[in-house]
């Protein structure tokens, strides 16, 4: 699977969020935005990645980014997970992985030892224009947060 570079071209996409509410990152033109790639809603992992990012949005958005979590669960799931968590932003639902393949945060990975075929944890920083401006492929959900706000200069 190919991987984004710095100012390559976000692939656009339109996908439903937690509440069936379509979401384009066309329409978000004009805002930076922070895609980030995870595993699986309600897991330890992504509970954590999620939670950090809840718990950064009021700089990230005072900053003028959009955070937008995506991954393979239905929009029921995930929208049990924002509850649950008191998550604040979308959360996109992609069970086919299209656009997890466009971003090229779909491939083969171990897991327990075992090669398979999964979400590379990923993140994108993307430009007012709809450029990549960062793409942070295979990271960890601990501490990854910080790591895009030091990016994005908030910290």
């Amino acid at each position: 699977m190919p991987t984004l570079q710095t100012s390559d071209p976000a692939p656009d996409f339109t996908l439903h969020d937690q509440d069936g509410t379509p979401v384009s990152l066309h329409d978000l033109r004009g805002t930076r935005v922070v895609l980030y790639f995870y595993p699986a809603a309600m897991t330890p992992g992504c509970t954590t990645e999620a939670c950090d990012f809840r718990d950064s949005l009021a700089s990230l958005t005072g900053a003028g980014y959009t955070v937008l979590g995506v991954s393979r669960d239905s929009e029921e799931k995930l929208r049990e997970f924002r509850e649950r968590d008191a998550l604040t932003f979308p959360l996109l639902s992609d069970p086919d992985h299209a656009v997890h393949d466009a971003y090229g945060a779909w491939g083969e990975k171990m897991n327990y030892g075992k090669k398979i075929e999964g979400v590379l944890r990923s993140t994108f920083v993307i430009d007012e224009d709809g450029r990549i401006l960062h793409a942070l492929y295979n990271v960890k959900a601990t501490g990854h947060v910080a790591r895009v706000r030091k990016l994005v200069g908030l910290d």
